[in-house]
């Protein structure tokens, strides 16, 4: 059953629901390492988007600092979907850190280089520890720019 079945606008999931419905343990590293690192708390929030198939239609987990998006993490079963906002202020770094990141990271910030907007969101399917780093590596850009 996909999440946004499982859980409607009416039935909001607990962080257990979620951690167990992900069924990784890369949800609970990337879940810790932004309660621990920024001292972020979580924002579920549910979207009615339908757009990609309803691919970020339903609960979804938020993570701000200072008013600033960190990312939001979708839940998927066996993996976690991201978005990543990258701004104007972190372009440069995040250019000089993607011969850093995996392929998979390269691919996804070149796509969106292209588009000619001074802001853009990397789209994660984080699968493994190495996209996860990548991504974390991203978010610290987020936190430390101005």
């Amino acid at each position: 059953m996909q999440w946004s079945e499982l859980f409607t606008k009416e039935n909001e999931p607990s962080e257990s629901q979620i951690k167990e419905f992900v069924g990784t343990a890369l949800w609970d590293d990337l879940d810790g390492f932004l309660k621990t690192e920024y001292k972020v708390k979580p924002k579920v929030s549910y979207s009615s988007c339908a757009m990609d198939k309803g691919m970020w239609k339903g609960w979804n987990v938020k993570y701000k600092k200072s008013g600033k998006s960190l990312c939001t993490l979708y839940p998927k079963q066996g993996y976690i979907l991201s978005l990543v906002p990258i701004g104007a202020g972190e372009m440069n770094d995040a250019e000089l850190l993607m011969p850093l990141c995996t392929q998979y990271t390269q691919n996804l910030f070149k796509q969106q280089a292209g588009s000619g907007h001074k802001m853009m969101m990397l789209a994660f399917e984080v699968e493994s520890e190495e996209v996860l780093r990548d991504m974390k590596n991203l978010i610290a850009l987020r936190v430390t720019s101005r």
